[in-house]
Parts: structure tokens; C-alpha cells; sequence
């Protein structure tokens, strides 16, 4: 079993029993405001989320349940392709926890794939998330408009990636 733990945080896999967790995040509109899909309406549409996590864990660990006292508040990693991905209860932004939770995360993810690069793409709107991937070493390669057309409402997106930095010998 892949557990991470940062100083606050334990990264573990995707569990039955975070599902109301899950399901308070990812129908908060304001969680979902930068997110690729519109708020779960239902227990069902998290469920469903929360299956493929449980399934895409067997095959590769690298898509964490970020918890604090072993509580659900939020995921983050490699969840398609090269591509990384993070979302959290807004009760805990302005904390610290992504940035946390992503630096023990990008160095896993890079020792168990051969990934030459990590990617991730983000609504220039969304500040919060631009600044973290910045933090972390991604930058920016490009831009482009209307990539997401959530509820009749169409976002942009800002692309960054991280390549993987040789190992020093």
C-alpha cells in the first residue's frame, strides 16, 4: 500500500468511506468553479468518481485522497496521461495544503512513472491554482479559449508542465 505523509497531511488511496467527504466537495460550487465539470447533484455522480479513483489506484497509485485525521479534504495527482490535477474543500484553501500535499506527491510520481514531463492546465482565471503550479516549477506553455463549456458557461485554459530534472550524480 503507497502512503505518503507530509508534516499535516496523509496521502493514501481512494476509500468507500470517503464518499459524503467527496460528495460535500465536488457539489460546492465554489470547489467546482474551476473544475471541468459542473458540481455533482447527487451521491450517485460522486460514486461514480469515486469508483474509477478505486479502480485507476489498482492500476497505478498515483492519485491521492489528501486527509488530515484520516477526513477526506481533497485529492490530488496524476490522474490521465502526464497530466496532474488537485482539488480541495474550500475550508482548507489558504493553508498551504496543496502546495504541502504536491510536494511529496511530484517526486513519487516521478519514481514509480517514466513520465518525462508532468503537465496540468488551469483556468487563467483561477489565480490560486496558477500560482501553485508556478510554486511548484511548472510554467506556462500556452493558452487557449473556450476549452471547457460548463452549465452554458465557457472557460479558458493556461497550460503548464514540469519536466523531469535528471538526477544528480
Amino acid at each position: 500500500m503507497t502512503v505518503l505523509t507530509t508534516e499535516r497531511l496523509v496521502l493514501r488511496e481512494p476509500l468507500a468511506r470517503d464518499l459524503d467527504q467527496m460528495f460535500a466537495t465536488y457539489s460546492d460550487p465554489a470547489a467546482m468553479r474551476y473544475w471541468s465539470t459542473a458540481p455533482h447533484k447527487s451521491l450517485d455522480v460522486t460514486q461514480e468518481l469515486l469508483d474509477r479513483r478505486i479502480a485507476a489506484w489498482a492500476e497505478a497509485p498515483v492519485n491521492f485522497q489528501i486527509t488530515i485525521d484520516d477526513t477526506y479534504i481533497g485529492n490530488a495527482g496524476n490522474f490521465s496521461g502526464d497530466e496532474i490535477g488537485f482539488m480541495l474543500s474550500p475550508a482548507y484553501w489558504r493553508q498551504g495544503i496543496l502546495i504541502e500535499a504536491m510536494r511529496a506527491i511530484i517526486p513519487h510520481i516521478f519514481a514509480i512513472t517514466d513520465h518525462e514531463q508532468l503537465t496540468a492546465d488551469a483556468d487563467p482565471l483561477n489565480a490560486a491554482s496558477c500560482g501553485l503550479l508556478r510554486k511548484l516549477g511548472f510554467h506556462e506553455t500556452h493558452r487557449a479559449k473556450n476549452t471547457f463549456c460548463i452549465n452554458g458557461v465557457w472557460s479558458d485554459s493556461a497550460y503548464f508542465a514540469l519536466p523531469r530534472r535528471p538526477a544528480s550524480g
